[in-house]
């Protein structure tokens, strides 16, 4: 039974009328990412995935053709339960939707993938702030120059997400988000952006620059905008996914996924 938080966030957000990124909603709740492909590319999607758990761990995979998500969240509607969608049309980005019922066909499989959104509540329990919250900003994500394992047409760089933190604390957020290696768990990289291949953090791919203090170092988590980034070059005739940091809210507590 979902609670009068989450269900109230949802029936926001299935109306249109909470537009924006999910950081911090229906607190306690996972958070996934979301790709949706052609029943054709759906195998050689998963074994990606399988081959690249850190940017893409699954947490569920969707009937042919249906809309829900059983195991995640059964009362809700893939087409309609993220605040906004990307619509890719052979590796082109060609609509950004509040909903996706247009676009939807029978043969279509929905992937939900973990995201760092869920364990920004334990970082937050545990004292850590999130700039891109204090600063009222999409999380900063950077495409990296370190390729994922290939399959079939899936192929390109992991994507990350960054969260600046001061030295003393960085011990603290990689023990944090560690335990949940179903929401891309610890850091892939701590410090020097150069290292993976992120030349200006003032211009992220994806999501807004934040503001680093100067006795703060950049933190950076394996990101499950990455599908996004492979879409470019996969060039499926059709796949979608959701706006970079506007999740789909689940049903699932984060303790679930606690470990």
């Amino acid at each position: 039974m979902q609670d009068t938080d989450l269900k109230a966030v949802r029936e926001k957000i299935r109306a249109g009328e909470h537009p924006g990124p999910t950081s911090g909603l229906a607190s306690g709740h996972v958070q996934t990412n979301l790709v949706v492909l052609p029943e054709d590319y759906a195998f050689d999607f998963l074994k990606f995935c399988i081959r690249n758990p850190k940017p893409c761990p699954i947490l569920e995979v969707t009937d042919e053709g249906s809309p829900s998500a059983p195991v995640m969240a059964p009362e809700a509607d893939l087409r309609t339960d993220v605040p906004k969608y990307r619509v890719y049309e052979a590796g082109e980005l060609v609509d950004e939707p509040p909903d996706i019922r247009g676009y939807w066909e029978d043969d279509l499989v929905s992937f939900l993938i973990g995201c760092s959104f869920t364990f920004e509540t334990a970082l937050l329990a545990a004292g850590l702030r999130l700039t891109h919250q204090d600063q009222s900003k999409n999380v900063p994500m950077y495409v990296t120059d370190r390729e994922c394992v290939p399959s079939g047409p899936f192929s390109g760089p992991m994507v990350v997400s960054m969260r600046p933190y001061k030295p003393d604390e960085i011990p603290a957020a990689v023990s944090v988000s560690g335990r949940y290696p179903a929401m891309h768990g610890a850091p892939v990289h701590i410090g020097e952006p150069s290292a993976l291949g992120v030349k200006d953090l003032d211009h992220p791919e994806f999501g807004e620059a934040v503001t680093i203090g100067e006795d703060e170092t950049p933190v950076f988590w394996a990101c499950g905008v990455t599908p996004q980034a492979v879409a470019l070059q996969a060039r499926p005739p059709l796949m979608i996914t959701h706006s970079p940091g506007h999740m789909f809210i689940t049903d699932r507590r984060n303790a679930e996924y606690e470990v």
